[in-house]
């Protein structure tokens, strides 16, 4: 079991764990804003223990990569997972992303894995694309006015709203009769606080205003698109119900009730489904 950094094209140092048999089929995990591989935890030790080899890294300024001051947009997150693949030798691989990493994932399988032979199949979990923002050629999306807020909030205190975040809705907290996991609260908190305020600021951006519908009309290979039905953050009327249709092979896969953060909340179901697909 390995824990290490690789440098990107632009020099910066990008956190990466690398686990398993190092001849095993590579799954490859993208994390969600503001988080870090660290969100992975049930899922990479469920597949260490089916035998595969398990990679995830931390996107740049979160987590343990280089808190620099630039690159925070979808392209810049696909070319660092990109640095990683190529310097692991990464091939017929799976890449799993949850929300923004769900975004990383669709513009590296089409602009990256695929051009390079890398990638056999991809998994869009509570995902950002299409796209979130509310435009006149996207009326489904949320206002802009939801993500100005989001930035106000971090600027003026990011501790506490990193506190509130994954108190309410993130993992379905604030709803009737759901009991709130305090260990899941404050190891969001962890994770959130260990990156930087300037990545996450920037990164509200990035999830909420790139289009990527032609990245999702570009990959060829098969993809699960998975969502809650009371996802409170990527609603799943604008965004998997309508990347299932722009997918040339896309499987939809939806969870009544499921919040946006249901690999934690439910991780036994999603785990069970995340082997069946890549299995099947």
């Amino acid at each position: 079991m390995t824990t290490s950094f690789v440098t990107t094209s632009d020099g910066v140092s990008i956190f990466y764990k690398d686990w398993g048999p190092r001849d095993a089929q590579p799954i490859v995990f993208h994390h969600g804003w503001p988080l870090s591989s660290d969100d992975w935890d049930a899922q990479v030790l469920f597949f260490l223990q089916a035998g595969y080899r398990v990679v995830a890294h931390d996107r740049r300024g979160h987590g343990r990569s280089q808190q620099v001051d630039s690159g925070h947009d979808i392209d810049h997150y696909a070319a660092d997972a990109a640095a990683v693949a190529q310097h692991l030798d990464l091939r017929n691989a799976v890449h799993i992303g949850h929300s923004t990493g769900g975004g990383e994932v669709a513009r590296y399988v089409a602009r990256f894995g695929e051009p390079h032979g890398r990638v056999a199949k991809a998994v869009l979990v509570s995902a950002i694309p299409p796209l979130m923002v509310r435009t006149t050629s996207n009326p489904g999306g949320l206002p802009i006015e939801v993500f100005d807020g989001f930035r106000s909030a971090l600027a003026a205190n990011r501790a506490q709203f990193f506190v509130d975040v994954p108190a309410g809705p993130f993992y379905g907290f604030n709803r009737d009769g759901v009991a709130t996991l305090t260990g899941v609260v404050n190891n969001w908190w962890r994770q959130g606080m260990m990156g930087s305020a300037k990545a996450h600021y920037d990164g509200i951006k990035a999830f909420s205003e790139t289009d990527q519908t032609e990245d999702l009309k570009a990959i060829g290979v098969p993809v699960l698109v998975m969502h809650g039905e009371d996802d409170q953050i990527v609603p799943i009327a604008a965004s998997a119900l309508l990347s299932v249709k722009l997918l040339k092979a896309g499987q939809l896969k939806t969870y009544p009730g499921y919040p946006h953060g249901m690999l934690t909340t439910h991780a036994e179901v999603l785990n069970a489904d995340l082997l069946a697909f890549i299995r099947g």
